[in-house]
């Protein structure tokens, strides 16, 4: 028995400090990423698509228009196509009357089912719009984003002076009204740090669909989504992993606050729990091993936390002087990469939920880690999909 104890206490021991190597890595790599500046001789030369599935955003939809129109990247060289999923609310009588000639609709209740018949949902979508684009570059976003002024102009540069295959910028969350959505909104400045670190250093690739860019060309060299069709979600990383696989050089992070979408953080756990079922769902999926090596890291580490906690009865000595090693190796190690994060979006007021937020982060890996295991399916603006 007192083997056993042992077992498990050097396992989680090593699994917190490949956890507190892994995230001081992270740092490391995104200190090393540099800022992508503003450059005050830019001109645009990039007829740019910008491609919005949206599904019941009725309530958003108008707030993305408006944020596209005032954009400073000049109109004539850009279009905005909003594909309306199957909407049962107004989402696409207001994007047909909306008042600006570079907004078109395509309603998918239009189309053929023999376009792009093996394709789900938001992939369909996307395809379909892609298909019709006129721009070289492809721009997507969501419906319930709202885009900075320099948006646009950003990833044009970006795109005009490096050239990339593919390109991830930066989701924040933001107007945070509960402790949960203020956990999401540090949360997620960590995953952007991890992101950008990720693709600078080459060790992995991560990109969130609310906001990447990537030529049409290459898309359709790749044949898009053909491979990943049956899937609901994916439509970012199982993209950015095809891009990458052709071209392992040709994929750049767009490190500037001011080409940071933002949008808003769940407001309840119901919603929370199924976003995060969604992208949890598909993580076998991924192409790149070093992804679902680092994601089974980090969920092994925090149910081992739990389960530690949970063993203190048995073995009060042992438990509580392994948690303590645990929680130092970790919060030690989230503190650095979160702060890294805050400071850059001008976000440091988040840093006062810290604390909370780390029992919260053990909790949400370790729960919806196992959920993402036993829950096959999922619901998802109104469609149980999988």
């Amino acid at each position: 028995m007192i083997v056993g104890w042992s077992v498990f206490a050097t396992l989680a021991l090593a699994l917190s400090i490949g956890y507190f190597g892994i995230t001081n890595y992270y740092c490391w790599g995104w200190n090393k990423l540099p800022a992508v500046k503003t450059n005050p001789l830019f001109q645009a030369a990039t007829h740019i698509s910008v491609i919005v599935a949206a599904r019941n955003e009725a309530e958003h939809i108008q707030a993305l228009l408006a944020s596209l129109q005032q954009q400073n990247y000049s109109h004539e060289w850009f279009e905005v196509i909003v594909v309306d999923d199957f909407s049962t609310d107004a989402t696409a009588e207001l994007v047909a009357a909306y008042p600006w000639d570079r907004v078109r609709l395509i309603r998918l209740a239009d189309q053929s089912a023999s376009i792009f018949p093996t394709l789900q949902a938001k992939k369909r979508a996307i395809s379909i719009a892609i298909a019709e684009a006129q721009g070289d570059l492809i721009v997507t976003t969501d419906a319930d984003c709202i885009a900075p002024p320099t948006w646009l102009t950003l990833l044009a540069t970006v795109y005009q002076s490096h050239q990339p295959q593919f390109i991830s910028a930066p989701v924040v969350f933001w107007r945070e009204k509960n402790l949960l959505q203020r956990f999401q909104s540090l949360d997620f400045l960590g995953m952007m740090v991890i992101t950008g670190a990720g693709i600078h250093t080459g060790f992995m690739r991560m990109g969130n669909g609310a906001n990447l860019a990537f030529p049409k060309k290459v898309f359709e060299e790749v044949e898009g989504y053909l491979d990943s069709g049956h899937l609901a979600s994916g439509d970012d990383m199982f993209l950015l992993h095809k891009i990458a696989a052709k071209y392992p050089e040709g994929v750049f992070f767009l490190k500037n606050k001011n080409a940071a979408i933002n949008t808003e953080a769940k407001p309840d756990l119901k919603s929370f729990v199924q976003q995060r079922l969604r992208w949890s769902t598909k993580s076998a999926s991924y192409r790149e091993w070093q992804v679902t090596a680092v994601l089974a890291v980090v969920f092994f580490h925090c149910l081992c936390n739990l389960l530690t906690a949970v063993l203190i009865p048995w073995q009060p000595r042992l438990m509580v002087s392994l948690l303590a090693a645990q929680l130092l190796l970790k919060s030690s190690a989230d503190y650095r990469l979160l702060r890294s994060g805050a400071l850059f979006f001008q976000r440091p007021d988040l840093l006062g939920i810290f604390w909370p937020a780390q029992g919260m982060h053990i909790l949400y890996i370790a729960g919806i880690g196992l959920l993402a295991n036993l829950v096959k399916e999922y619901e998802w603006k109104g469609r149980r999909t999988r």
